[in-house]
């Protein structure tokens, strides 16, 4: 998972976040459908909230662990939605991350 902004006071130009698995174990909902309200819902909280790990300049992360379990019987969209913010909560400072 890769985070890229500038270390100005001002809001970055450009986020990116890449990630290169989201592992759902336990879970029946459609992964395109999840796929789609995680991008969504990620893209609002950055939108909104920043990237407060990258305030000081590009940061690359390679595991976000310690975050929140999630119920197994969540539809697509709000598993994709929980997932969102329990990413964002881990690039908030909020878990383990691993670089």
């Amino acid at each position: 998972m890769g985070v890229n902004g500038n270390a100005r006071s001002e809001a970055p130009r450009e986020i990116r976040v890449e990630i290169g698995e989201l592992a759902l174990t336990g879970f029946r909902a459609d992964p395109s459908r999840v796929s789609t309200a995680f991008e969504q819902e990620l893209t609002r909280l950055i939108q909104a909230h920043g990237v407060p790990l990258a305030a000081d300049g590009a940061l690359a992360v390679d595991a976000l662990a310690g975050l929140p379990p999630l119920p197994a019987g969540l539809s697509a969209r709000r598993l994709g939605q929980e997932l969102a913010r329990a990413v964002h909560e881990g690039l908030s400072g909020h878990g383990e991350v691993t670089r």
